[in-house]
């Protein structure tokens, strides 16, 4: 399917912060650089809003990240890090991000979501056939569910260039 990307499409973008963050440091040993990712997401198109999915820790040595991504234009919503009695840490967006998605849906023509989790696929097969809504993906290919990329209008792979959209590459 061709994809068609032009100035006048309202999108929104959806990072699962921790989705990339996990992909770049396993895949990379490296940190990404969520400004270059934004604007290749975007390309050149009306951006609505951008939406990061962050967690916080007890230690908050977080806070400059997230200062960061304010300022690249880039919304973000904190939930606290989850650590169970035998010691398991959870820190998953996943529902957030879907709920958000499907509350902003109406008012956009592309949904982008940057991760590369397959428990997308559901609300990728959601959002195409009951709302038209262009839905893409963008993250690091080695580390994306097969079965999103296809399911997905376009997929854009961070690791075709990797030192574009990293930063600290070695």
């Amino acid at each position: 399917m061709t994809v068609i990307k032009h100035k006048e499409q309202r999108v929104g973008v959806f990072i699962d912060t921790q989705n990339l963050y996990h992909s770049a440091r396993n895949l990379y040993k490296a940190r990404v650089n969520f400004g270059t990712v934004l604007k290749d997401a975007v390309a050149g198109r009306k951006l609505v809003r951008a939406v990061a999915y962050v967690i916080t820790t007890e230690a908050g040595d977080e806070k400059n990240f997230f200062e960061a991504l304010t300022k690249l234009g880039i919304e973000t919503k904190t939930k606290d890090l989850q650590i169970f009695a035998g010691g398991a840490k959870k820190a998953d967006w996943d529902v957030g991000l879907a709920v958000d998605v499907m509350k902003m849906a109406s008012k956009l023509d592309a949904v982008i979501i940057v991760s590369g989790d397959g428990d997308f696929i559901p609300l990728v097969q959601y959002l195409q056939s009951y709302l038209g809504v262009q839905v893409e993906v963008v993250s690091f290919g080695q580390s994306t569910s097969g079965k999103l990329r296809e399911v997905v209008d376009d997929f854009v792979d961070l690791s075709e260039n990797p030192r574009k959209y990293l930063m600290g590459v070695k």
